[in-house]
């Protein structure tokens, strides 16, 4: 009797299990890689076109052109806001229409070429190039459209009977055939092209090497380290040709070398394209004097900097290595820089007085780019100020001390006008100078939060303009007359997610604040130089996005656009949905973003995937709709909840409280949260199984991923970490100093050394539980591949099982791997949290909308 019931109890036990199994296997959801593979960045262009409007200002009035496309193809405009007028560049039939007759190859209005259109005649014309199909002899000239003088075709006439006897001599050469240039004009509101020549665009490489004084009277480059100049005449020969024999190059300085250098950075080259390379003009970054007269450079010695390597296998026939500068935390050694003026009239040069035993860092402040200066063939980097000074900012190793400095730009005598001190890093905007450089607008958060401060250019304080418990983001632009600062900001009204940005106006003596775009959304501004108008570009990441032009007032001009989301959405595409719950402290707001498979069905239990990035300087949490959902909407096709939240410590627009929160403590600092929130999530919604949560990222959010794991392996399941950052004893000391902190400590002698302490993942991989994919590329000279591999020692040498892909001859974004590694990723979770693993040798979702058009 008693085993009959034994029998009966384990009957009924594997009933039970097997029930319970089968219910599991019906609520688990099955991998959908057909809609992941539907909604790749490839075929989001094919749906989705323009989502907003940029807008390239005029010099003339208040006017700019925008292009915007959507499922009717592109359509140019051109806008008059003193006139609130609106129309089309030109009629595209029409357009069409004369491109086919000329060029004899067809158009339509929904599919002309790409333009790059250049305003000439006082901006009343379009001149741009289009290539036809028809093919040419390389060197044939349309003799009707020739322009040359008559002295200038004789010289032709005489080369080209040169070649001719030449060839007599020798086996004629057939003509290099190539496609046919137009060189159109089209005058605004007029009927018709013409055509100015077929000869195609020269090509600009001068501006890989080219500094050009604002009035065009000098150039300045690089070569072999130190800086050459050469007259207009000369540079006009370059642009024709660079290797012209006759162009004259000055040397003026005679002491640069590799590392402490004036120009000619090769950061990027490999040893042997340095090589190869080493005798070619290359560009000096530099700032001029309004008056072209005055050229300040920024000269640093990184000659006692150690080397940091990486090597490209796949580059070239053989390995190729790849040597670079490259400070890492906590290293007694700095960056040493100097600041030089250069006089054009004299080709002499002087210093501007530094403290260069400080180890610091030096911004030299520009005077802001006029928006109508976009589409400029070159557009100096000018100094601040009109009147022969020099503007600047030091900041110290540990970023805690930051100096406001004016220098003599005649004589190098510094001064400094305002202090700022802090006990975590000190952030900065550019300086503003206003009336007559007699004032300057100046950024801080000293209180807390970010604010604009009004000081003299004595360094007087006047008054604080912008105050209250929100963050200040920039000053857009200034009217002195009215005494009028624009500026963008977050926070302000309380009753809206405080990353949201606007656009605002204050008086100067800090009263008539008004917001100019308000509404509940993010929005992004361009604002034209004379500050009488912007445009708005404005959406949630659950709106369809908009555009506007406004007046300074905030009074609306016009509607600009509404992006074509129609295609998108009869893809079955859905917006994601917005949430806001509490941080580890059970006080802090923290805002989030949910991702939900479009075949959504709320009676499965699906695994929640956190995409993080842990700060500081930004949250991956989008607050305006966007195209780019590679990491985000299509993770979530493959059948998961994907969320994506912010963190204490995380994102610097709102208080300077939250932002510093993980001073200190860089590893750990945003874990609590990420945890906490999905533990809520999960309360609120029973679709989500808080059983299988997975953690993924890339560079920090690679870091924060695998920290997750060995911090709270029995809560994080899997991982996916690309490009981290594992051990930041490895990477940059800019980063990991300014954002964990980096002591200063002076020994009995005087001399100062720098304490860095840091914890890694690698010294927590004992704890691994779950199943861990990393990810590198082999040529990352930004989070050197080391910080992976180190991780992947420490794993090794724990007894851990992990997975690991290196990406070869990848820098950090992996580039054309990108569509790869977010297939590894998808396999990783499936295989890890809905018990399907892809096992077939081809990745059909890439091959599949692949012509098979080669053997």
């Amino acid at each position: 009797m008693q085993r009959l019931l034994l029998l009966l109890f384990l009957s009924l036990s594997f009933t039970l299990i097997n029930a319970q199994q089968n219910e599991q296997e019906n609520t688990t959801p099955t991998p959908n890689y057909r809609a992941a593979a539907k909604f790749s960045p490839n075929n989001l262009g094919k749906l989705v076109h323009s989502t907003s409007v940029r807008p390239h200002w005029l010099k003339n009035g208040n006017q700019f052109w925008y292009q915007y496309k959507t499922t009717e193809g592109s359509k140019y405009y051109i806008v008059n806001a003193d006139n609130s007028s609106k129309k089309e560049l030109f009629d595209n039939e029409k357009m069409a229409k004369w491109l086919t007759e000329i060029t004899k190859d067809p158009y339509d209005a929904q599919h002309l070429p790409k333009f790059n259109f250049e305003f000439v005649k006082n901006e009343t014309a379009i001149r741009f190039y289009v290539t036809s199909t028809e093919k040419v002899d390389e060197d044939k000239k349309d003799e009707d459209l020739d322009e040359d003088s008559d002295e200038e075709k004789e010289d032709t006439i005489k080369t080209d009977s040169t070649k001719t006897d030449k060839k007599k001599k020798g086996k004629a050469k057939k003509a290099k055939k190539v496609n046919k240039v137009y060189h159109f004009e089209y005058r605004l509101g007029s009927n018709g092209l013409t055509v100015l020549d077929n000869k195609k665009k020269e090509k600009e490489d001068w501006k890989k090497w080219a500094n050009i004084a604002p009035d065009s009277s000098v150039v300045l480059f690089s070569k072999h380290y130190n800086l050459y100049w050469m007259d207009k005449e000369n540079f006009l020969k370059a642009v024709k040709n660079e290797k012209d024999t006759t162009i004259v190059e000055n040397q003026w300085t005679k002491d640069g070398e590799e590392n402490y250098d004036f120009g000619g950075s090769s950061r990027g080259e490999n040893n042997e394209t340095k090589l190869k390379n080493k005798d070619k003009r290359k560009y000096v970054r530099g700032i001029w004097s309004h008056d072209s007269k005055k050229f300040v450079f920024e000269r640093t010695d990184s000659r006692h900097i150690n080397d940091l390597w990486v090597i490209n296998t796949t580059s070239s026939k053989r390995p190729t290595l790849e040597t670079y500068k490259y400070h890492m935390p906590g290293e007694d050694d700095y960056y040493k820089t100097e600041l030089h003026v250069f006089d054009i009239p004299s080709k002499s040069n002087i210093l501007v007085q530094l403290d260069t035993v400080k180890q610091q860092s030096i911004q030299v402040y520009r005077e802001p780019r006029k928006k109508s200066s976009y589409d400029d063939d070159f557009a100096p980097s000018l100094l601040l100020s009109k009147k022969g000074k020099i503007y600047y900012n030091t900041i110290s190793r540990d970023r805690k001390k930051l100096d406001i400095c004016v220098a003599d730009i005649n004589t190098g005598e510094t001064k400094v006008l305002i202090e700022e001190r802090f006990n975590t890093y000190i952030e900065s905007r550019p300086l503003v100078l206003l009336n007559n450089e007699t004032e300057m607008l100046h950024w801080a958060e000293r209180s807390g939060w970010a604010h604009y401060y009004l000081y003299d250019t004595e360094g007087n304080l006047k008054n604080e303009i912008t105050s209250g418990s929100y963050h200040v983001e920039n000053a857009i632009g200034v009217d002195e007359k009215s005494r009028t600062l624009y500026f963008t900001a977050h926070g302000i009204p309380k009753d809206q997610d405080p990353y949201y940005e606007h656009l605002y106006k204050i008086n100067l003596n800090g009263t008539g604040l008004k917001a100019l775009n308000p509404g509940d959304y993010n929005s992004s501004t361009n604002m034209a130089d004379s500050n009488g108008y912007f445009v708005s570009n404005y959406s949630r990441v659950n709106t369809v996005p908009k555009s506007e032009l406004r007046s300074n007032t905030g009074k609306l001009i016009m509607e600009l656009e509404e992006a074509d989301l129609s295609q998108l959405m009869a893809a079955g595409y859905q917006f994601p949905e917005t949430f806001k719950m509490k941080a580890d402290d059970g006080i802090t707001d923290i805002y989030g973003v949910m991702y939900k498979p479009f075949d959504f069905d709320e009676t499965k239990s699906y695994p929640l995937l956190e995409y993080v990035y842990p700060g500081p300087q930004t949250e991956a949490v989008n607050k305006s709709f966007s195209v780019r959902m590679d990491r985000l909407d299509r993770m979530a096709q493959v059948g998961f909840i994907v969320v994506t939240t912010g963190n204490r410590g995380g994102h610097p627009d709102r208080s300077k409280w939250y932002h510093n929160y993980g001073y200190g403590n860089l590893r750990d600092y945003g874990l609590a949260d990420k945890r906490h929130i999905a533990e809520q999530l999960a309360d609120k919604h029973d679709f989500i199984d808080i059983n299988k949560v997975g953690i993924y990222g890339h560079s920090g959010g690679g870091f924060m991923s695998t920290a997750a794991m060995l911090v709270y392996p029995d809560f994080f399941k899997a991982a996916v970490s690309s490009a981290g950052n594992h051990d930041n004893n490895i990477y940059n000391s800019w980063w990991s100093e300014t954002h964990h902190g980096v002591q200063e400590e002076m020994d009995e002698d005087g001399n100062v050394k720098y304490k860095y302490l840091i914890d890694t993942n690698p010294s927590l991989a004992q704890n691994l539980k779950g199943n861990l994919m990393l990810i590198t590329g082999d040529v990352d000279n930004n989070v050197h591949p080391g910080g992976t591999i180190r991780m992947a020692n420490a794993l090794i040498k724990a007894n851990k099982r992990f997975d690991f892909m290196l990406m070869p001859g990848q820098r950090h974004s992996f580039g054309k791997m990108t569509e790869y590694s977010f297939w590894l990723r998808a396999d990783h979770f499936s295989k890890h949290f809905l018990n399907s693993e892809a096992t077939d040798i081809d990745i059909t979702e890439m091959n599949r909308d692949q012509p098979k058009t080669k053997s």
